[in-house]
């Protein structure tokens, strides 16, 4: 008689996100990030979302098309920002809003800095299940608008907040909210963020599906690149300098029609914005 062959292992189960409205945009910014680092000429390294991406079991490609590059170049603009302060401030304390699935942390690690994510307890909850916390990376379930994150910061570490695809799903007056609160809890600290035009904030507002399959939430801030800085410091009159990093899809004719669009003061502020500033001592 035969031997009868056991099945194959399937492997470990893949996990359901089970999210919706703005905390699923973390999928879409990590199946961008996971494709462009899959790519041989890829601009950002990233494993870790890789091995995110591939345990979970949700329709990427059928909600979010075929990825761009430009929120992973967008990534990658960040980690220079970041690689640049760390090597000033190398035990300094990093925090990241609205983080979701970004594996920032991992690919910046000094082995010294400090970095807290913060976000709502349902994308927490799904962070941990890959990113356990540990006594250096730190997880705060908890809005961006809750002041209590601002806590964290010890007198006399250096700080630098993270807010990538957070503040354009935010009401005007909270951004200009948010912003005070910082300048006055965490002076001296450096901010990162970006920004959309306001037609794709209008075109969000009245609906607008990326693929047949998803449409994007609601982004009430939106503005213009040349309306940014007299905007913030009219906001926050103890913002420091306003600098611009860019970033724009990493190859083909969106990077060419990109770059000629930022070089031309007509067209720029038709485009999103990767902005760095800081708060004044």
């Amino acid at each position: 008689m035969a031997e009868r062959s056991e099945p194959p292992d399937p492997g470990p189960a893949r996990i359901a996100p089970g999210l919706d409205g703005v905390p699923e945009t973390m999928l879409w910014s990590l199946y961008n990030r996971a494709a462009e680092a899959a790519r041989p000429d890829g601009v950002l390294r990233d494993p870790e979302s890789l091995r995110i991406m591939q345990a979970l079991d949700y329709d990427f490609a059928g909600h979010f098309g075929t990825p761009g590059g430009s929120l992973a170049a967008r990534a990658a603009a960040i980690d220079g920002a970041l690689a640049a302060w760390l090597g000033e401030h190398p035990e300094g304390l990093v925090i990241s809003l609205g983080e979701g699935l970004e594996t920032q942390s991992r690919r910046v690690d000094n082995g010294r800095m400090r970095w807290l994510s913060v976000d709502l307890p349902e994308a927490i909850g799904l962070r941990e299940r890959f990113l356990p916390p540990t006594e250096r990376f730190r997880h705060l379930a908890a809005s961006a608008l809750d002041p209590g994150w601002m806590a964290a910061a010890e007198p006399g570490v250096a700080v630098f907040v993270v807010a990538q695809g957070l503040l354009m799903y935010l009401e005007p007056a909270a951004v200009a909210g948010l912003l005070g609160r910082m300048a006055e809890r965490l002076p001296g600290a450096r901010l990162v963020f970006d920004t959309i035009p306001p037609w794709l904030s209008l075109l969000t507002l009245r609906g607008l599906h990326h693929t047949p399959r998803y449409r994007l939430p609601p982004m009430p801030w939106g503005i213009a690149r040349d309306a940014i800085a007299p905007t913030l410091m009219r906001w926050c009159p103890r913002l420091g300098a306003v600098e611009f990093l860019p970033y724009t899809m990493p190859r083909g004719l969106g990077a060419v029609l990109g770059r000629a669009m930022a070089a031309t003061p007509t067209l720029r502020n038709q485009l999103p914005n990767l902005v760095l500033t800081g708060f004044q001592q």
